[in-house]
């Protein structure tokens, strides 16, 4: 019984991602030309989420900043989920909502990328950090499930909004990490030219 429990969650998964991949690939496609933009003229990317998500925008900024499968150059990437006392502060002096805003006003720059991650689109201090990045003029490449909540509203035009369709928190954080490994593969992909490991 309980193996054949641990076996559908693996068939879920598996499912979920051959369904999705038609639906995400172009905007997939879009993130990446997004982060290249960036990066080839000198920017950076910040990322944020909460929970696992806060696990998936450091595990995106280790890959950028040190690599993905490939030997190339640092690529600069800063994940907003990781300095205690920063959060600690502003989430004391402030309140929680913002702990991610007030550092994508102190770190952000016109051209720069914010990766906002939300599996149910309405986490209120990452669409408050999707707003301090309009004010900043910078892309936000969001990504979210269940139909995308809030976050549909948040973004411009000019952004890219990779929602998972799918209702369960697991089931979309399994798809944000594939789509996060394909953004950091392709961008690897476009940087240095012919892959060293064809799929």
């Amino acid at each position: 019984m309980l193996e054949q429990r641990i076996q559908q969650h693996f068939i879920d998964s598996a499912d979920l991602k051959y369904q999705a991949a038609p639906v995400l690939s172009q905007p997939i496609a879009n993130a990446v030309q997004a982060l290249l933009a960036c990066v080839t003229s000198g920017g950076k990317v910040l990322a944020c989420g909460n929970g696992g998500s806060a696990a998936d925008a450091q595990h995106f900024a280790a890959e950028f900043v040190g690599r993905f499968e490939r030997e190339r150059p640092e690529l600069a990437a800063i994940a907003l989920t990781t300095d205690s006392s920063i959060l600690t502060a502003i989430g004391n002096d402030y309140g929680f909502d913002v702990v991610f805003s007030r550092q994508v006003r102190a770190l952000g720059q016109a051209g720069d990328v914010l990766i906002a991650i939300t599996t149910s689109g309405n986490s209120e201090n990452v669409l408050k950090a999707v707003e301090a990045a309009h004010e900043r003029d910078m892309v936000v490449i969001g990504l979210s499930g269940r139909g995308g909540g809030k976050l549909n509203r948040a973004l411009r035009d000019t952004d890219v909004h990779i929602c998972v369709p799918h209702e369960r928190t697991a089931r979309v954080q399994e798809v944000h990490l594939l789509t996060l490994h394909c953004l950091c593969d392709a961008v690897d992909e476009l940087l240095l030219g012919d892959t060293e490991n064809p799929l």
